[in-house]
């Protein structure tokens, strides 16, 4: 038994070192995240403010081939007046020419309001490409940063998860699966041993009897505080010795 209580104790200790590395990289790698998040919204913004504008200026341009077509319409009925022989005639040439200079109006009003949008979507996207390149500055900074981190530790990271490796399977994976959610549920720290009566993952009060039983090493117990498991100092000082 004292050797699955050794062995959980070894993992977290090995655990605690690889937390430490973590820990030396800060906020950078949440701040990294953060960062590529806000430029990704910026930049789905301005894909649709592209696609809005380009959308706007494809009808401009399907609107002027429109009134071109009309105003040639235009030009040929005005010449048929001069030719009507009835005032039937007169009057159908009449409608289509006024048909035709009402849809002209209507065609030119839409351009005028569709060059305003475009210029508008022009000037959104352009104030946001001055924060976009600050954003993309301050997460290159960022990342090479980050790398240099963990260039710097990579060497003793690489060693501490091959040590992992081989602790963990010495585990059985009944207490690795134990050690895990309490390890999740626990900020990292699974494993505890008692000083002066107390955990020291809690640092509340054991109780005398668990004291006793825990000093047994017979099997795997929990403070009744925090869920920690708990070593007695014999483990600890077996884990040290072998080290």
């Amino acid at each position: 038994m004292i050797n699955r209580l050794s062995a959980l104790f070894e993992l977290q200790q090995i655990d605690d070192e690889l937390d430490l590395l973590e820990e030396l990289r800060g906020d950078l790698p949440l701040a990294v995240n953060e960062l590529n998040s806000e430029i990704q919204i910026i930049k789905e913004t301005v894909t649709a403010k592209e696609s809005e504008k380009e959308e706007a200026l494809n009808t401009i341009k399907a609107n002027e081939e429109e009134v071109e077509l009309l105003n040639a319409n235009l030009t040929k009925f005005k010449a048929q007046l001069y030719q009507v022989r009835n005032n039937k005639e007169y009057d159908a040439l009449t409608k289509e020419i006024e048909h035709s200079e009402e849809k002209i109006k209507v065609l030119e009003k839409e351009n005028v309001e569709l060059e305003n949008k475009v210029q508008s979507l022009k000037n959104e996207i352009e104030e946001v490409q001055p924060k976009l390149e600050e954003l993309e500055k301050e997460v290159s900074e960022k990342e090479n940063e980050l790398k240099e981190i963990i260039k710097v530790n990579e060497e003793e990271e690489i060693k501490l998860q091959k040590k992992r490796e081989a602790i963990a399977a010495k585990v059985r994976k009944s207490d690795l699966n134990t050690y895990t959610r309490i390890r999740k549920a626990c900020g990292g720290k699974a494993v505890a041993t008692i000083s002066r009566g107390a955990c020291t993952g809690c640092h509340n009060v054991v109780p005398p009897q668990r004291q006793i039983e825990i000093r047994a090493n017979k099997r795997l117990y929990t403070c009744e505080s925090c869920g920690r498991l708990l070593i007695s100092s014999a483990v600890v000082t077996e884990v040290a010795a072998e080290s």
